[in-house]
């Protein structure tokens, strides 16, 4: 069973990594990620928001990973970004939006859409499966 355990942790090791790095790249190159923020298919007044929940979230759920105690919350934040991420990735690349922007930070704006598409899913994937292992540790320690 410790197996498991270790398997969220490592997960969960990746996502503070992943979602530190974003949160930075956005911050450090911030003007340009206001730009491309601008150019999403968003009412403006939603991207003025964005500009600053979406880093401060990031770095919300790298936090809650980084305890035991809050490590399933950080989870759970984890997986919703991401499936929001991985959702207006799917729709940009079957093209659903006419506006082509990523506001991506670092090395994910390089990325092409079809490879953000499925490192997301992967990822998305790993989040999972730290949810079930964290819940099956959970229920083992309480036992």
């Amino acid at each position: 069973m410790k197996t498991k355990g270790y398997i969220a942790d490592i997960v969960s090791i990746l996502l503070i990594l992943l979602w530190s790095y974003a949160a930075i790249s956005k911050l450090l190159e911030f003007s340009h990620f206001k730009i491309e923020m601008g150019n999403q298919p968003i009412p403006p007044e939603a991207g003025r928001i964005l500009i600053w929940a979406l880093p401060s979230t990031e770095l919300l759920a790298a936090v809650l990973l980084l305890f035991r105690q809050t490590q399933h919350y950080g989870l759970y934040a984890s997986f919703f970004l991401m499936s929001a991420f991985s959702i207006y990735v799917g729709l940009t690349y079957f093209g659903f939006f006419t506006k082509h922007a990523c506001a991506c930070g670092g090395v994910f704006r390089h990325m092409g859409w079809g490879a953000h598409l499925v490192f997301n899913i992967a990822i998305l994937f790993l989040n999972i499966a730290a949810l079930i292992f964290y819940q099956r540790k959970e229920a083992v320690f309480k036992s």
